[in-house]
């Protein structure tokens, strides 16, 4: 069980946030609190895994608020402003919530929350699996953090569209770089990377397993979209051994 603690000064907010934790059976609600500093009571006195956290709060902003904590206290964003993603992956966030929130992103979010709180024992004691091979310029440049930084193809495992960001993940920190997804779509070879949701292209060489609609890659769990459902599983029942 994770439990959590809902913190923003919406009623409305914690209501519908409360409602999605009570249907969720590995969560545990602590409390909601309608400021950071009420929060900061809490956490003194409660045992708290992960905190749903707004940004735009008065008096501390949830950004400040991120900055007070342990390092590696769990926090998850919750907000209606996309601007501050950029900051709030930089503060090594588990996730980033824009509202209004969907019900399958938010049990996404807790999922990531879960898998960094206890990873699986099989998968942490198994070894990482061989990066596939590449050829020697096979890599992109992409700019993130206030520099340029290069990617090689096959650490790519997936690309998650957030609006106006991509979050590239590779294995380690994932990078947050200012683009579209229809442009690393168009860039990335279509042969060894596929979009199979608006929100995410992966790459075939690292998927782990497929079950209906999801897509098992590591510790993430991707969505199938339905209008790129088709063309997803004709691409694997082609490469099906029969």
């Amino acid at each position: 069980m994770l439990r959590c603690l809902l913190v923003d000064d919406e009623p409305l907010a914690l209501r519908l946030l409360t409602s999605y934790v009570e249907r969720v059976p590995f969560l545990e609600l602590v409390g909601t609190c309608r400021s950071a500093l009420e929060a900061m009571t809490v956490l003194q006195r409660e045992q708290v895994d992960v905190m749903f956290l707004d940004i735009q709060m008065p008096d501390l902003t949830g950004v400040e608020f991120v900055r007070t904590l342990r390092p590696e206290a769990l926090v998850i964003f919750t907000t209606a402003y996309e601007a501050y993603a950029l900051e709030g992956f930089n503060l090594n966030a588990v996730d980033y919530l824009v509202k209004p929130i969907a019900f399958d992103r938010f049990v996404q979010a807790a999922q990531r929350a879960q898998d960094r709180l206890s990873p699986k024992p099989t998968e942490a004691a198994a070894p990482a699996p061989p990066a596939p091979p590449a050829s020697a310029d096979d890599f992109i440049f992409v700019k993130a953090d206030y520099h340029t930084q290069r990617i090689n193809l096959r650490d790519i495992r997936y690309l998650e569209g957030l609006k106006d960001y991509i979050k590239i993940f590779t294995g380690g920190k994932p990078v947050l770089t200012l683009n579209s997804l229809k442009a690393f779509e168009d860039r990335l070879p279509s042969q060894d990377f596929v979009r199979v949701h608006r929100s995410y292209i992966v790459a075939l060489s690292w998927i782990d397993s497929i079950r209906k609609n999801r897509i098992y890659l590591g510790d993430a769990i991707i969505p199938v979209g339905d209008s790129y459902s088709d063309a997803f599983h004709k691409l694997i029942e082609e490469r099906n051994m029969h």
